[in-house]
């Protein structure tokens, strides 16, 4: 199942066991069990005698869905489980599993520990994923720590390739998709603490009340993609007080897979490159203040008055200057069928969703170069592809167009304005167009609706405070200085040319500075 590299890193891990675990096994006569019992065996192997393994009891294991197995204790009934194969982007969070079970410590901060151990209620999580989704393991790791970490908690991962019946009885067609305890609980990617949020009612009050102890600093920079990460780090190394507000830290590029024109990086992909921001950041001292949302800006009368952000929890921070970089959003249809159809059919990451249409007809929205990997990517899993292009013509670099138009299984419709997505109730299953040039209607059937049609800035929470385009974006000047006093913005955001990572990095920069020479020039006193 394993190659030898995977085998010799997977016993090295497994070196740090703290203690004993046993598998517990549900099989049947698949072809997807026997590679299970395979994997199943090299876990053993490579435990080194720390690892036992024992067969199901009834439907102990994954609530009775076979092949699984589930992680734990020896003597303690199981609370970890996996229904299907772990592998893939999954792997990562099987090699977690095994440890955490074992009383090896997560890399998580004390006070969630706490929070998780302090839970009282039944959490049974159902984690719906496919093995190519780079999102999927941030959930699949976040219950699977608060089981390990608690008895009340039941943490499932269930790849949806495995059980297909399941998935189309239960209208998955986006992942991941998480149920607590039966019930729809969200979809898409979410972090530890956003499902602490969400589960543990007095999380919101204590977040609160610690907030509002911050006191006022010197920078407060209210999002934490790339230009958020780079002005923190360069507003820190001037010593001034810096804090970072953001709703997700990584924003957008937690999203993005392939990054080929990182200059000196030759490629990378977006999660690993956040990890380096988040790092470099905590290497400075800058107060991360991650899964808070802003709400409002109140924005300082003049120079050297105070500016207060609000936060959806009630809270308020306050700061001598403002650094915006709030990103940008995949950019919406705004036709019929799409909002009620989101996450049955309607998808906007190809990468995660893509495995779902397996063998199905889909089409892609828009010939950027999003639009067009969109499509390259889907043709190798569905069964045909219909790229639709609002313009006459694509807009991808060259080499993307040439591949996509090799591809047999992609019909590519330029010219064309989608007017509908339409749907039996429960799914998608047609899109509606209407050609430009003839003015004709078409209707094509199909399963799947892949949106990539740029991006709109996050900043309708900012109505009123500063000067935005028509576009939203806000409007700043070669120096990021906005047109409110004190208040700086910076990356996709605003109003700066070319949506670009790099460019966000060294906008990020130079707001921070320009924040800098802000605060010297306030007179002294204050």
């Amino acid at each position: 199942m394993l190659d030898q590299e995977t085998k010799g890193a997977l016993a090295q891990y497994l070196e740090r066991l703290a203690g004993p675990i046993e598998l517990v096994t549900a099989f049947d006569d698949s072809e997807r069990a026997r590679q299970l019992a395979e994997l199943v065996q090299e876990i053993v192997v490579a435990g080194g005698g720390k690892v036992t393994v024992r067969e199901a009891v009834g439907e102990e294991v994954a609530g009775g869905r076979r092949p699984a197995f589930a992680v734990t204790r020896p003597g303690e009934a199981p609370r970890v489980h996996f229904a299907g194969l772990p592998l893939g982007h999954e792997f990562g969070s099987l090699i977690l599993a095994l440890l955490q079970v074992s009383g090896y410590p997560p890399k998580v901060e004390p006070d969630v520990i706490e929070q998780i151990k302090s839970l009282d209620s039944p959490l049974h999580f159902e984690v719906y994923v496919s093995l190519s989704c780079h999102n999927c393991p941030e959930v699949v790791q976040s219950v699977n720590t608060m089981a390990a970490l608690n008895p009340n908690v039941q943490a499932v991962m269930i790849d949806g390739a495995s059980f297909p019946a399941e998935v189309e009885a239960k209208q998955i067609m986006a992942v991941p998709t998480v149920y607590l305890n039966g019930e729809l609980f969200g979809q898409g990617r979410m972090e530890l603490p956003e499902i602490l949020a969400k589960v543990d009612t007095q999380a919101e009050a204590r977040d609160r009340a610690r907030l509002a102890q911050k006191g006022e600093f010197d920078i407060l920079i209210v999002g934490g993609g790339p230009a958020g990460a780079a002005a923190a780090i360069y507003a820190a190394r001037k010593g001034l007080r810096t804090g970072i507000v953001a709703e997700r830290f990584g924003g957008q590029v937690m999203d993005t897979l392939a990054i080929e024109n990182f200059i000196s990086v030759k490629e990378t992909e977006g999660p690993k490159l956040v990890a380096g921001l988040e790092e470099h950041v905590k290497a400075y001292d800058v107060d991360i203040m991650n899964h808070q949302r802003a709400v409002r800006l109140d924005v300082p009368a003049e120079a050297g008055k105070t500016a207060k952000v609000a936060l959806a929890n009630g809270a308020e921070l306050s700061a001598k200057a403002v650094i915006l970089a709030t990103g940008a959003r995949w950019r919406e249809l705004g036709v019929p069928g799409e909002k009620e159809y989101r996450g049955r059919g309607v998808a906007y990451c190809p990468h995660c969703d893509g495995p779902l249409f397996k063998g199905k007809k889909v089409a892609v929205i828009g010939g950027g170069n999003s639009g067009v990997e969109a499509a390259i990517d889907l043709a190798g899993i569905v069964e045909h592809v219909t790229l639709i292009e609002f313009a006459d013509a694509l807009r991808a670099d060259a080499v993307l167009q040439r591949k996509l138009r090799s591809l047999p299984n992609v019909t590519i419709v330029t010219n064309a304005q989608t007017t509908e997505i339409l749907g039996d109730g429960a799914k998608v299953n047609a899109l509606r167009y209407r050609d430009r040039a003839t003015g004709e209607e078409h209707t094509v059937e199909l399963a799947g609706v892949f949106v990539q049609i740029g991006l709109v800035p996050n900043t309708d929470w900012l109505e009123g405070a500063v000067a935005r385009n028509r576009f939203g974006e806000i409007e700043i000047d070669a120096r990021c200085t906005t047109s409110a006093p004190g208040v700086f913005a910076a990356g996709d955001c605003t109003t700066v040319p070319y949506k670009q990572i790099i460019i966000a990095m060294g906008e990020g920069a130079k707001a921070a500075l320009s924040a800098f020479d802000y605060l010297i020039r306030l007179a002294p006193a204050q």
